[in-house]
């Protein structure tokens, strides 16, 4: 039996202790709905750091992080014709739903009780090889190395899904809360379409980044005008207030990752009344990746990584914990 490489969660904790451990495993069987993948790249998400260091529980032991995965379709399941061996394709955070509870029935799939998720339930692509049902994997826009199109599989999907909760309105003025992997897309996006983006982030080298994008304005304290809307990219609670006092009147404060440290209380003259308002980003749809995807076609994305051997992968996750990842960080197998 073939073996590869891989990363596992052996024993969540602080990335100072090392919880990702060096594996070899069989190289994984493909099930009647899924296809064989060979990783060429895996960004590395703040999802996976979440992961490793317990704050997001593991859902099996030693599990292998990673759902932004570009590979080559390896092998098919016996059910599958499509994508054919041989096909460049993108592995994304969403892996399966049910597709028949009020939620998959009414265009809602990100929220069904019964989705599975790459790098959490299944095994991701922190490995040389995994596999995926073959309904839920992407065809990718071409014109994108494997580096630059791997952090649009979530980076990117949620990004925009982010950007769509904010409500920004056409010309808005939209305020970007921490400046990584999925803000430095969606501030594209949103300057694509007409938007003033101010973006607030204490590391010197993502508001050089901002600006060179097109932001208005990259500061380390506050935007200087009010906004219609604003996304927290960065998982801390305690910022939610502030951006609600930045936010002018009908404002919306849209909030994208997984996880977030707890909320101060909010008073609600100052923070909420005049219709301000804060919405939650739970996963994405299908259809949530294949419309970025296709906008990325569109209009080209300049895409910031940082790439690793697949080896460094611990190097990777602590780097980005440090807040020393410009864009995003990508491993690659070799």
């Amino acid at each position: 039996m073939s073996t590869m490489t891989a990363w596992a969660v052996h024993r969540p904790g602080p990335v100072a202790e090392h919880p990702l451990c060096r594996v070899r495993r069989p190289v994984p069987e493909p099930s009647a709905d899924e296809v064989l993948i060979r990783v060429r790249v895996c960004a590395v998400c703040r999802t996976d750091l979440h992961l490793a260091e317990g704050d997001l529980p593991p859902r099996h032991p030693d599990t292998v992080p990673g759902h932004e995965v570009v590979g080559t379709v390896e092998g098919l399941g016996a059910d599958v014709t499509d994508p054919p061996v041989g096909t460049r394709v993108g592995v994304a955070w969403l892996r399966r739903t049910c597709g028949r509870c009020r939620y998959c029935r009414r265009g809602a799939e990100n929220l069904c009780p019964f989705s599975q998720y790459t790098g959490w339930d299944a095994d991701g692509g922190y490995a040389q090889f995994c596999v995926a049902p073959a309904a839920y994997v992407y065809r990718l826009p071409d014109g994108y190395g494997d580096d630059e199109v791997a952090p649009l599989l979530c980076a990117g999907i949620i990004g925009y899904r982010a950007l769509r909760r904010s409500q920004l309105p056409p010309g808005g003025r939209l305020g970007i809360y921490g400046f990584g992997a999925s803000a430095h897309l969606a501030c594209q996006v949103a300057i694509a379409e007409g938007a003033t983006v101010h973006v607030v982030t204490r590391a010197p080298a993502a508001r050089e980044l901002a600006l060179s994008l097109g932001a208005a304005s990259a500061s380390a304290t506050a935007p200087p005008e009010p906004l219609d809307s604003a996304i927290l990219f960065a998982p801390v609670g305690s910022l939610v207030p502030p951006m609600l006092a930045a936010l002018d009147r009908g404002g919306t404060l849209a909030i994208a990752g997984i996880h977030l440290t707890d909320i101060p209380p909010l008073r609600y003259d100052e923070h909420l009344f005049q219709e301000r308002q804060i919405r939650s980003v739970t996963a994405n749809t299908r259809d949530d990746g294949r419309e970025f995807l296709e906008l990325a076609r569109r209009h080209r994305l300049r895409v910031s990584v940082t790439s690793y051997p697949l080896d460094a992968a611990m190097d990777a996750l602590a780097d980005l914990a440090g807040d020393r990842v410009t864009g995003a960080a990508v491993l690659s197998p070799g």
